[in-house]
């Protein structure tokens, strides 16, 4: 196939009982199922939340096949692997999330019988005044305090509580802690998977009750995951003047993912060689593709395949991009250029030392 195009995808819904309605009534998505919504999946490939393409040439087939089938125009950059490699989500945490973990890639192989654990990161669209966020065990703490504390739900004995600000980017490796909400929306980019430990008495799912001994078990699986040494922190991105009116804001990146937000006074090129997840959370914009232009509805997300090489985005746009990145090319050598400093480029998460 030529003249690839934005690609657009079904994003599936979990209603999990965090949830709200924040998605729809702050962000202006139209299109959600009534009732609670926690998350909505914008782009998977994971088992049981796979996203579908919905329209155009590929309508029909799934995430998987087309990465898989395609990668070089998919993906791009000679990548070739099981499944698409970056995971998004727009995450209403109306309520607290339940303290949980990731498990790093060895982790995962070893204990989980999965290829890919799960490094993210959140970037903070909208929070209540005073809203806070556990990320991190506090220095110092062992497996012994650590099970104690969770156990008797003393989430504050153990672990670290940061302010929570729109607009700044938390990059949360794998085996870290965790946990946000209530009153708060984020957008989320990690690693393709779903694997995961928590230490709630109660179920995400629904909010029931998890018997005793089943959430010791729970925990005894999740201190088998834990990293203690991740302390992360709340940064707000880095600034790269693109063009008058036009500013890309590096927000976070590591091996796995990379995402940036874009606003674009009047219009702005894009170039696009490889796969770039285009999440919009300003008002509709229009994008070109050569010949061909659409609106990117507000909440709404389209994939680029690395075979489009370039979109413009019509003004005034507020957007997302999050993709695999080249660390060197893509990130570190333009903020270095920029007059940004080794030390905040480092920062923003991992494998950015040079």
């Amino acid at each position: 196939m030529t003249g690839w195009l934005p690609l657009h995808l079904t994003a599936p819904v979990a209603p999990h009982v965090f949830g709200g309605r924040a998605i729809a009534a702050r962000l202006g998505r139209d299109d959600l199922p009534d009732g609670r919504v926690a998350e909505t999946w914008e782009v998977s490939d994971v088992d049981g939340m796979a996203s579908m393409v919905v329209s155009g040439a590929w309508a029909g087939r799934s995430l998987r096949w087309l990465a898989t089938e395609h990668p070089e125009e998919v993906v791009g950059r000679g990548w070739r692997g099981e499944a698409f490699p970056v995971l998004t989500k727009f995450i209403d945490a109306a309520g607290m999330l339940p303290v949980h973990l990731h498990a790093d890639d060895a982790t995962a192989q070893r204990l989980e019988g999965t290829s890919t654990g799960k490094t993210e990161a959140w970037h903070v669209l909208d929070a209540a005044p005073g809203a806070t966020a556990l990320c991190g065990t506090v220095e110092g703490v062992d497996a012994a305090e650590l099970r104690s504390a969770l156990l008797a739900g003393d989430f504050d004995a153990v672990l670290r509580r940061l302010p929570v600000r729109p607009g700044e980017t938390i990059y949360v490796p794998a085996g870290t802690l965790h946990s946000f909400g209530p009153d708060t929306l984020v957008y989320e980019i990690e690693q393709t998977s779903d694997v995961q430990q928590h230490a709630m008495p109660w179920r995400m799912e629904d909010g029931s009750s998890i018997p005793r001994d089943e959430q010791e078990a729970n925990i005894e699986a999740l201190l088998a995951e834990w990293d203690p040494a991740p302390r992360p922190e709340f940064r707000p991105g880095l600034v790269v003047d693109v063009d008058d009116g036009v500013s890309r804001v590096v927000l976070t990146a590591g091996p796995y993912f990379a995402l940036e937000r874009w606003r674009v006074s009047r219009s702005a090129r894009l170039g696009v060689d490889t796969a770039t997840v285009l999440s919009n959370v300003g008002a509709p914009t229009t994008l070109r593709v050569g010949d061909h232009a659409e609106v990117l509805g507000r909440a709404r997300t389209v994939l680029l395949p690395a075979a489009v090489g370039e979109v413009e985005l019509d003004g005034p746009a507020d957007v997302l991009a999050g993709y695999l990145p080249d660390l060197e090319a893509d990130v570190r050598r333009p903020l270095l250029a920029a007059g940004h400093g080794a030390a905040v480029i480092a920062a923003l998460g991992e494998g950015l030392s040079g």
